[in-house]
């Protein structure tokens, strides 16, 4: 089979390794902004106040997260709008978009844990089920976890029975695409069209902000890699065997965001933004939101979420290898 289809298996098949909630943190198999502070959600959700107080947003909309793992960003950036205007969880309406069940009760009983029954949840299976007037939709690293055509040499790699890679011609539609975007050697993401096209289809005026590894360019080398609990293989790796790794660590690779933009720019949204989380993070706010923090607890507490906070922007952790793009759609 085609590499893409192996890895829809890999992540998304019946026992893929996303079809139960995964831990993040120190305790699971990886890191994400989201994990490191709380403050990432109220950024966000402070630049959405800020849409909102302009005008730019309405505040009885939808605030939808995709892929939202147990549920921390959504609830995140609710407990902040809240701090903004107590009023906005009553006018606003809040969803989520997740396929595998098991998730889906994982995330309802950390929301239930989180605001009793003071907040409803809607859960939407697949992103095409909207059919909405405006939303805010929000993602975090969902762009790396769409399955791969790996291209080399206008070969595209494909995956036998035994896990075994090989490669043979590529098809010419994505010898197309690769020659019209100088792709000789790496990935091509497969579906970013498609999930574009049912956004703007199902949502008449959307702003979609979204986070991820990568850059705005294409590499011309593999990033393609596994990890598994903290530790990175890349998958050419001789060492690591493909059916050791299947179903049960995680594979990505870096977001081609050039290709990001392109998809949703077909698709009739126009690209607001697009910068390094560091300044993503800062231009929202979260510098003032930690000054906010500290005139409310100890010095203690004050110290530990500044650390954390510098782990989303530090240079050289998170801040300038994650990047943020705000796309948007008018009605």
């Amino acid at each position: 089979m085609t590499f893409s289809k192996y890895m829809q298996e890999w992540l998304y098949g019946k026992d893929g390794y996303y079809k139960d909630y995964k831990e993040i943190g120190k305790g699971g198999d990886f890191y994400t902004a989201v994990s490191s502070s709380a403050f990432f959600g109220a950024s966000i959700a402070n630049y959405f106040y800020k849409l909102i107080q302009e005008n730019k947003a309405k505040r009885d909309g939808w605030l939808i997260e995709i892929g939202a793992h147990q549920g921390y960003l959504l609830c995140d950036m609710i407990q902040w709008l809240y701090t903004c205007d107590a009023s906005l969880v009553k006018t606003l309406k809040f969803a989520i978009v997740e396929r595998q069940e098991n998730v889906r009760k994982a995330q309802l009983s950390y929301i239930k844990e989180r605001f009793g029954d003071d907040i409803n949840i809607v859960h939407f299976s697949d992103i095409s089920e909207l059919n909405i007037d405006y939303a805010f939709v929000v993602a975090n690293e969902i762009f790396d976890a769409f399955p791969c055509e790996l291209i080399k040499d206008e070969k595209i790699a494909v995956v036998d029975d035994n896990h075994i890679i090989s490669w043979e011609d590529a098809p010419k539609d994505i010898l197309t695409w690769a020659n019209g975007h100088s792709l000789k050697q790496g990935e091509m993401a497969i579906g970013y069209e498609e999930f574009a096209k049912y956004m703007s289809q199902g949502i008449q005026k959307c702003d979609f902000v979204t986070f991820d590894y990568g850059e705005k360019y294409v590499r011309n080398d593999f990033s393609i890699r596994v990890y598994r609990k903290h530790e990175t293989f890349p998958l050419f790796d001789e060492d690591l065997k493909l059916s050791d790794s299947y179903q049960s660590d995680d594979i990505t690779y870096d977001v081609n965001f050039e290709h990001v933009s392109e998809a949703f720019l077909n698709a009739g949204f126009s690209e607001v933004l697009y910068e390094t989380q560091a300044r993503a993070l800062i231009r929202f706010g979260i510098i003032d939101i930690l000054e906010q923090f500290a005139k409310q607890t100890t010095q203690a507490n004050y110290l530990r979420e500044t650390d954390r906070i510098k782990t989303l922007i530090s240079p050289t952790i998170m801040g300038d290898r994650f990047k943020m793009i705000h796309l948007r759609k008018e009605g």
